[in-house]
């Protein structure tokens, strides 16, 4: 099971690799079997076709979330590692994901009728947040006047209000950098000082 996982894990990386480097359009589905060292079998027992990738790019950020996550000194406060989590992921966004097909993606997600999967609570996204947060609250650094679910959902909706913003202007400012400044000052009334 774990290589069935790390094949379609390859295929998936080597996806979004290309669609950064070379667009979407202009990567072929020879060109992701080449980079994730696959076979075509592989590629289409996993997808049915390239358009079926687009659907993993929540996948691609909760494994950037997990890298993160171990990346976390514990003794770091809850605000400082919520911040911190948002200027990483926000930078991998910049220097991963490409701009128009993020753009695509996010509208996509306000018109599609099924599952919105980047909304998924399940996601290793929204449990690592609440997971902060909870501790937050613990050690009194995150206010206690909302609930986990509540902060969580908050601090997800600015980083989409962040996201949004940077591709509404066709991303002509560093989103990280953007983030690192905002970020705090959108999520400041949490803080406990």
């Amino acid at each position: 099971m774990a290589a069935k996982q790390n094949v379609k894990s390859r295929i998936v990386d080597a996806a979004w690799e290309l669609f950064y480097e070379k667009g979407y359009d202009d990567t072929t589905v020879e060109d992701i079997i080449r980079l994730s060292e696959t076979s075509k079998g592989s590629f289409y027992y996993y997808f049915g076709s390239k358009d079926s990738l687009l659907d993993t790019l929540s996948d691609v950020l909760d494994e950037n979330y997990a890298k993160l996550e171990e990346e976390l000194d514990p003794e770091m406060d809850s605000f400082e590692k919520l911040m911190y989590l948002n200027y990483q992921s926000h930078l991998f966004l910049e220097t991963k994901i490409d701009i128009q097909l993020l753009a695509s993606l996010y509208s996509t997600q306000l018109i599609c009728k099924g599952s919105r999967n980047l909304l998924d609570q399940n996601r290793k996204y929204y449990k690592l947040i609440s997971k902060i947060v909870e501790e937050g609250h613990v050690r009194g650094q995150i206010s206690r006047a909302k609930t986990i679910q509540e902060i969580t959902k908050y601090y997800s909706l600015c980083e989409r209000a962040l996201v949004s913003d940077w591709c509404l202007n066709r991303a002509n400012y560093s989103l990280a950098e953007y983030s690192k400044e905002y970020m705090p000052i959108l999520m400041e009334h949490f803080r406990v000082r």
